[in-house]
């Protein structure tokens, strides 16, 4: 029982990037970089403030095609370069930090390629699950245009 309520508020996704590890990981640990392609389709990336180093801070400021501002921001809990970030997720709401949930990213070498694989758990619902996932592939979209000289 406990597995499938953990199941349930958890997804996982795989995507290869036409990309070297060291590019594709700094894809995500430098703000410059990570403003080019962050977000799902119709959002944009304002601001970023990355911090990647255990007990780091991050912060992206995003605008959502309505013209809302929402921020998303927590800490690294784990940083290893360029194979591994681990780091808890929340968005922030009008009375403060929402549901923090947790994020692992690995980047394995696939010859020129980078296999990016994310594990986004403890989430707070199913529903909460199936937005992350769309959210999640929209950025997968953008990083695999982005490196594949398309701009995102």
């Amino acid at each position: 029982m406990t597995q499938s309520t953990q199941a349930a508020t958890s997804l996982t996704m795989t995507r290869r990037i036409k990309g070297n590890r060291e590019d594709v990981f700094a894809a995500w640990t430098d703000p410059e970089i990570f403003r080019r392609w962050w977000g799902p389709p119709g959002t944009t990336t304002t601001a970023a403030e990355i911090d990647a180093r255990v007990g780091g801070a991050y912060r992206v400021t995003m605008r959502l095609p309505d013209g809302e501002i929402v921020y998303l921001s927590g800490k690294f809990l784990e940083v290893e370069r360029p194979t591994k970030l681990v780091y808890t997720w929340a968005w922030e709401e009008d009375d403060g930090i929402g549901h923090e949930s947790r994020v692992t990213i690995t980047f394995a070498s696939a010859g020129e390629e980078t296999d990016v694989t994310l594990l986004h758990e403890q989430l707070a619902s199913e529903e909460s699950r199936d937005r992350h996932a769309h959210g999640w592939i929209g950025c997968f979209d953008n990083l695999t245009k982005m490196f594949s000289g398309k701009e995102a």
